[in-house]
């Protein structure tokens, strides 16, 4: 059975304009004074990260894995979620989305699409570069407006959408699986990837492309009140990367799932920092042990209530206590005799 890594801390929530989450050495040790020994690295960031060169410059990518390990942990993936979002988006998020791209783009869904898809391809490359086997991202939405069946979708939209979504990301797996590296994504609300149930759409369009495979979330299977202890059995040879994160849920007279337009302090479903909400992580890792996960258990924190710095801090113990040291042996060896064919058969009343 394999061990699980960590903890691992994603970056993304932390990172700023102030110290010491300025620059990669000073949030790298702040994250190991935390109780952290890995991190993830939000790929777009400029003031922790330069893809362009860690794509071109394996020099430049063990400056960074030095500057890492120097500070006390290790790169655990590279994320591009905000470029993979970028990847599909509809023209109803076109606004809201370009945001997550350069100033010369907004307005430009063309060409913001053609910038999204040449990083995430160059994180494939900086992946590679960093000797990381994983990366983690999402895929992107088309046909999320489309959620609830009302107005009646025309027949054809859903299937068009994902025959689409898997035309953009296929030459771009196929980058990912030249260099090595798988993307692991993050089933969210939001994408048109979502549950399980769109995730087999979306691979199935892809032909099963080895290099798409799940970074698991149990706190957006709570929202949706999915059994996400469940997904793991069920959907175990996709997962190679796990964000850690809590989160729950309170349905009341007045909101439930879809959370009345409320913000996230008042919505029914919250996210919460470790520990606060409703996921059974007991559950969550014994489960990957038993399927033998061997990747990072990172911590992506989000948290309605709890101030940023001491949720991290908690988020770390928190992921040491619940990581299962795996035993290579059975608890009743003790008792057990010796063995052969012979005693077998003997046993099983044969050979008599």
């Amino acid at each position: 059975m394999g061990q699980m890594k960590g903890p691992g801390l994603f970056l993304a929530q932390f990172a700023g304009d102030r110290a010491p989450f300025d620059t990669l050495p000073s949030i790298a040790r702040w994250a190991a004074e935390c109780g952290y020994v890995g991190i993830q690295i939000p790929a777009w960031d400029g003031r922790l990260f330069d893809l362009a060169r860690a794509a071109d410059s394996k020099d430049y990518c063990d400056e960074v894995a030095g500057i890492c390990r120097e500070a006390g942990v290790e790169i655990t993936e590279l994320s591009t979620h905000l470029l993979g979002q970028l990847v599909a988006v509809h023209p109803a998020y076109d606004d809201a989305f370009d945001a997550f791209a350069p100033a010369a783009l907004h307005g430009k869904p063309a060409a913001r699409q053609e910038w999204a898809v040449g990083e995430v391809k160059r994180a494939a490359k900086a992946s590679a570069n960093l000797g990381l086997p994983v990366s983690v991202s999402f895929t992107g939405a088309l046909a999320w407006p489309f959620l609830y069946p009302w107005p009646q979708r025309p027949a054809g939209l859903v299937d068009e959408a994902f025959d689409e979504l898997a035309r953009r990301w296929r030459p771009i797996l196929d980058v990912y699986d030249e260099a090595g590296v798988d993307i692991g994504f993050e089933i969210h609300p939001g994408e048109d990837v979502f549950d399980g149930a769109t995730f087999e759409m979306f691979l199935e369009r892809l032909g099963g492309h080895p290099r798409c495979r799940i970074n698991y979330d149990p706190s957006h299977f709570l929202l949706q009140q999915l059994d996400y202890v469940g997904f793991i059995d069920l959907y175990a040879e996709h997962i190679c990367a796990f964000h850690v994160k809590d989160a729950e849920f309170n349905p009341t007279a007045r909101q439930g799932v879809y959370s009345g337009f409320q913000s996230w302090k008042n919505r029914a479903g919250r996210f919460r920092s470790l520990g606060d909400g409703h996921v059974d992580f007991t559950a969550i890792f014994s489960a990957l042990a038993t399927i033998g996960y061997e990747g990072w258990a990172v911590v992506e924190w989000e948290c309605a209530l709890k101030e940023a710095e001491v949720g991290a801090r908690e988020g770390a113990a928190f992921v040491a206590e619940h990581i299962i040291p795996v035993t290579d042996t059975a608890f009743d060896d003790f008792a057990g005799g010796g063995s052969d064919p012979a005693t077998v058969r003997r046993m099983l009343g044969l050979d008599r």
